[in-house]
């Protein structure tokens, strides 16, 4: 099917709907997030606008649209069906106090049947059943709007309650729990933390037609049909949410103002104007999957389910790690750079699955490079870092899995130990041992290999007592000024490099400061100087160093950053480095301290070298003059 415009066109023409609806056009934040240190990475538009959904205002104002870069690592084992991504692009629209429910609904109900041409009788729409015991109602207002809608263009909008044990009943309108129609970050209302935000939703979903739940080989032939199910028939498209409670040690108490969050799945919708459930097919995945036929000599088709599944990793996983690469997210063993290596892997494991025996990745970035450079243009201008990182982490790789897979083919079982044996000689990823298990019709003990793990580690800690001295359980003078230095010169590499730069590690002696930091190439000697002389004149400033304790959502809302997610419970720690801790600072981090008291106190610093740690991953080496 010949679509009247290209992805790039659907994208620009949100965009402007909203903007001519009064919206400030954003442009999309990192995945990688820098206020949010409960998650490695952004999986959804709404997580860069936190502190605006708790009332902080927003300097564009208070109608504001996107099209925001999403990661959900989560997703990884899902991918191979032909819906779930982990790169996906979420089309975002907020009103921050401003428009409510009866504005949203009518103007993603005429985005869709006026600007982009969906037929409305392939529409369907879910609301909140409401929770009694939180004192949350039923959701009888989005209901009454959405009737209207569907009138105006001549559809009886019949609602129905339990369809999941009814099915459709002629309904187009359907009330679920809050397993399927609240949405906070973490789920339903019973997962929320004090502080954490959340609100009932109205779910769109797209009819692709019965004869994919009735089909003779679905599972599905001889169970009740719904628009949640997993049939395959609905695919849900858009989500409205009504972002207005808040969860306190008191329960759950109303915003001080009604939020709309709207997240349209720009992948979704596409597939749904190709009234094709596969979003595979869609013009964003057709360059991938034929430069995956063209290497491996192999056709993307329904009849081949376990080819048709290497594609869909494959494709998936390579566009995903092209655009993590874009962000600064490179392969490592550490974090988010542990996920980046985990995709490029899988995805050379699966290519090999299909035959493919040569170098592609690179290839891959290529053509992704392709498709997001204009929307997205730190893709194109980092080009050529992305496709030499990307390759030189498949050419590792594959050395690492001939090794692996020759050695697992002498084991007629693959156990929890031999798994370890396999990671510890080879390098050989627990989840591939796992992978080829299950090929196998067997199961890998992860707890016995977690097990022979945790005893290899403790025995390397034994045998390196005393090895290494100083660091931070020294809390003399001198570490506790390298200490604040840290800051100092994170704070600086973000202000010359950029706000890509995160910091992905530090080591801290009597004799110097260690500092590891996220940045695709080697430091120019003028880039190197500029952050000398900037750390130098902030210390010589002397500016005040200000300890303040508070909650996460505070200190998030303040603007202080963090990124090693597993270290912060809800109270925190906040230092901060300037005149101002509300308006005039250089530096605001969550850390545990210790620290001076003013930067005067760390005298003069110079940078002894600068070199790379891992791929994507620079060292710094700092001594006091």
């Amino acid at each position: 099917m010949s679509l009247p415009f290209s992805p790039a066109q659907l994208r620009q023409k949100y965009l402007n709907f909203f903007a001519e609806h009064g919206h400030a056009i954003l442009p999309s934040a990192p995945m990688t997030p820098e206020n949010d240190p409960t998650t490695l990475f952004t999986g959804s538009g709404m997580q860069p606008m936190m502190p605006y959904l708790l009332g902080a205002a927003h300097p564009k104002g208070i109608r504001l649209v996107d099209s925001q870069k999403c990661f959900r690592s989560q997703d990884i084992e899902e991918v191979g069906d032909n819906r779930h991504t982990t790169f996906f692009e979420m089309l975002g629209n907020w009103s921050l106090g401003d428009y409510f429910k009866q504005e949203q609904l009518e103007w993603f109900f005429q985005f869709l049947t006026k600007e982009v041409g969906l037929n409305p009788e392939n529409l369907y729409v879910t609301v909140f059943r409401g929770q009694p015991d939180l004192n949350i109602p039923r959701d009888t207002e989005a209901v009454k709007i959405w009737k209207r809608l569907f009138e105006t263009v001549g559809i009886e909008a019949k609602d129905i309650d339990f369809s999941e044990q009814e099915g459709l009943q002629a309904g187009r309108i359907f009330y679920y729990n809050e397993n399927k129609n609240w949405w906070s970050r973490v789920g339903a209302p019973k997962n929320m933390p004090v502080g954490e935000l959340g609100g009932p939703d109205s779910e769109v979903f797209y009819d692709f037609g019965d004869e994919l739940q009735l089909h003779e080989n679905s599972v599905f032939s001889t169970q009740q049909c719904h628009v949640n199910c997993d049939c395959g028939r609905f695919l849900e498209i858009g989500n409205n949410v009504f972002m207005t409670y808040i969860r306190t040690e008191k329960g759950f108490e109303l915003l001080k103002q009604k939020n709309i969050d709207f997240g349209g799945g720009f992948e979704r919708i596409l597939a749904a104007l190709n009234n094709d459930p596969d979003i595979f097919t869609t013009a964003l995945f057709q360059p991938l999957i034929a430069k995956i036929e063209a290497v491996s000599g192999k056709k993307y088709s329904p009849e081949d389910l376990n080819t048709q599944r290497s594609f869909r990793v494959i494709s998936d996983h390579l566009r995903a790690a092209t655009m993590l690469a874009a962000d600064g997210v490179y392969p490592s063993n550490k974090e988010q750079g542990y996920v980046a290596r985990r995709l490029i892997r899988r995805a050379v494991r699966y290519g090999r699955m299909i035959g493919i025996r040569q170098a592609f990745v690179s290839q891959m970035a290529q053509e992704v490079i392709t498709l997001y450079g204009d929307a997205y243009p730190e893709v194109q201008i980092q080009a050529d870092q992305i496709k030499k990182v990307l390759g030189d982490e498949e050419e590792k790789f594959n050395k690492t899995l001939d090794k692996g897979l020759r050695e697992i083919e002498h084991f007629p079982e693959l156990t929890g130990e031999i798994a370890f044996q396999l990671y510890e000689t080879y390098g050989f990823p627990l989840e591939l041992t796992k992978e080829i298990a299950v090929e196998r019709g067997q199961h890998v003990d992860t707890e016995a290999f977690a097990k022979a793990f945790n005893l290899h580690k403790e025995k390397s800690r034994t045998a390196s007592a005393g090895k290494f001295k100083g660091g931070l359980e020294e809390h003399s003078e001198v570490t506790t000024k390298f200490h604040t230095a840290t800051h100092l010169l994170h704070a600086a590499l973000r202000k010359i490099l950029g706000t890509h730069v995160q910091q992905k590690g530090s080591n801290i002696t009597v004799e110097r400061l260690r500092f590891d930091f996220s940045h695709p190439q080697a430091l120019t000697p003028t880039e190197i100087e500029h952050v000398s002389a900037q750390m130098n004149e902030w210390i010589k400033a002397d500016l005040p160093v200000t300890l303040q304790k508070m909650k996460k959502t505070d200190a998030l809302k303040s603007g202080a950053i963090a990124f090693f997610i597993e270290k912060y419970p809800d109270q925190v720690t906040v230092y901060t480095i300037g005149k101002d801790v509300e308006s005039d600072w250089i530096s605001k981090e969550f850390c545990g301290g210790p620290h001076v008291s003013s930067t005067g106190q760390i005298g003069p610093v110079r940078i002894l070298k600068e070199q790379s740690a891992s791929a994507g991953i620079r060292r710094i080496y700092i001594q006091f003059q």
